[in-house]
């Protein structure tokens, strides 16, 4: 079984219903729904018929809403098109006009005031390069082109070097979030971090809009300061995204690659899910193949340890979407089958409280690699064993029992985990009996195996595992 996950992102490609129940027969394990585009009224379509296809299929298909975030875009360019040749001269403006002739127009308001003479100005994803060379501090920057291009409307503005004071979450992001939640979605991404405090922030307001268990954050790292602060941002936030595309213009691209591995690590030690994006398979928009290099950037990104890879234009506007799916699940499948692929990665230990549960879990994982157990299988209520056992990554099934559909929904972004739904909870034995049965009749386990139970007792205590057994099938 594939223990890397795969996250689709939708789009006009992949948002009809026979779309969506083959791109999840071919193997996503979470949706993204990418709130730059579409409407509400679209958004909220999609997620009834992913849940509708969960319960049709039997899967527990996660979703995950991504905000826009305060991105800085140019505003409309006259016939969609201006030519910017190298040392020409540009006004970039935050009055509401169209870009046309020397004039382009920015959608920051404090952008005068934020930009200084000599800081490099990125548009479209870094295409076109100019340096800012004054600015009256109010509403214009001016700045010359050092690489030039054809810049056309609503395009991205990346400051690398510019000290920001943009919001968290801008206004759009709050009327977003105000409508996600009313969707019940498991995850919630949020775009271009900076510091914990964003993180802090926005676990407020989910916290002020969601009456229980509020949806799970991702933080998106593509800004050199989320770089700068990922200790702090890994502690607070619930999962992380390398958002390698915007943190490509924002830093070197060739320091992208060990960050990537750096971030993924810290990610495993602290127990965190991590989801590398960006131009996985971009090749396979237009063709029924990869190339070689998409298919090595897979396969490393799987040897790093990630929980899961995440397609965005390949499966939202390509023409190939299932295939693309069908295609990474098999690079993901024999990178796990390779000899010596699992690495031994021993998490931190958490706080004094949750002590017990880390320990006994880390000494099933040791125990599980020592006897080269078939199945870690734990049941819980909150999740936190499933994230504990997954960031040992010790090659054995790991099969999270639970009486909360959502939760297992959840959990379909972490490595490695199955979720089952089971109510059978009446006393630990009675409970590894049944999830014994269980999992043998879906042929998970067999004749022969070992396999290994983490549990509480008494029984349905949340973070109070104290109980290991180790048996054979």
């Amino acid at each position: 079984m594939r223990k890397t996950k795969i996250v689709a992102t939708l789009g006009p490609a992949s948002s009809t219903e026979e779309a969506l129940r083959n791109l999840m027969l071919a193997g996503v394990n979470v949706f993204r729904l990418n709130f730059s585009h579409g409407s509400h009224e679209v958004h909220a379509f999609t997620v009834e018929i992913i849940k509708k296809l969960n319960v049709e299929l039997g899967l527990q298909v996660a979703i995950l809403a991504d905000l826009s975030g305060p991105k800085i875009r140019t505003g409309m360019v006259e016939g969609d098109s201006l030519l910017l040749n190298p040392g020409d001269l540009f006004i970039l403006t935050t009055r509401s006009e169209v870009s046309r002739g020397n004039l382009i127009s920015v959608n920051y308001k404090d952008f005068a005031a934020d930009v200084k003479p000599g800081e490099d100005i990125l548009l479209d994803d870094g295409k076109i390069l100019l340096k800012a060379i004054s600015t009256n501090g109010m509403d214009e920057v001016a700045a010359k082109v050092v690489q030039g291009g054809v810049l056309h409307s609503r395009k991205g503005i990346n400051l690398p070097r510019t000290k920001l004071r943009l919001p968290g979450l801008s206004e759009k992001d709050l009327n977003d979030l105000a409508f996600i939640v009313t969707l019940n979605v498991q995850w919630i991404a949020l775009s271009f971090v900076r510091s914990a405090s964003d993180i802090r922030d926005l676990r407020v307001k989910l916290e002020e809009l969601c009456s229980s268990d509020p949806p799970r954050i991702v933080a998106k790292i593509e800004k050199p300061e989320a770089v700068e602060n990922a200790a702090e941002i890994i502690a607070v936030a619930d999962a992380i995204m390398v958002a390698r595309g915007d943190l490509g213009v924002e830093i070197p691209q060739e320091h992208v690659p060990i960050i990537q591995k750096k971030l993924v690590r810290m990610c495993i030690a602290a127990s965190k899910p991590t989801i590398v994006a960006t131009q996985m398979m971009e090749g396979m928009i237009n063709s029924m193949r990869p190339t070689r290099a998409e298919v090595s950037d897979v396969a490393n990104s799987v040897l790093d340890g990630a929980d899961a890879l995440m397609l965005s234009g390949e499966t939202s506007v390509g023409n190939f979407p299932v295939q693309t799916v069908e295609t990474m699940s098999r690079i993901i499948s024999d990178v796990e089958n390779s000899d010596n692929f699992y690495p031994e990665i021993k998490p931190d230990l958490g706080t004094v409280e949750r002590k017990i549960s880390d320990s006994v879990i880390m000494a099933a994982c040791n125990l599980a690699r020592e006897v080269n157990a078939r199945a870690l299988i734990a049941m819980t209520h909150t999740g936190y064993s499933a994230f504990r056992l997954a960031a040992h990554r010790t090659g054995a099934g790991i099969y999270i029992f639970s009486n909360n559909r959502n939760l297992l929904c959840t959990l379909s972004l972490v490595w490695g985990v199955t979720g089952i739904y089971f109510e059978k909870f009446a006393t630990t034995d009675t409970a590894m009996i049944e999830m014994r049965k269980t999992l043998i009749a879906r042929g998970y386990i067999t004749t022969g195996n070992y396999i290994i139970y983490v549990s509480s007792i008494p029984i349905g205590k949340p973070g109070k595992t104290n109980m290991l057994k180790l048996s054979i099938v």
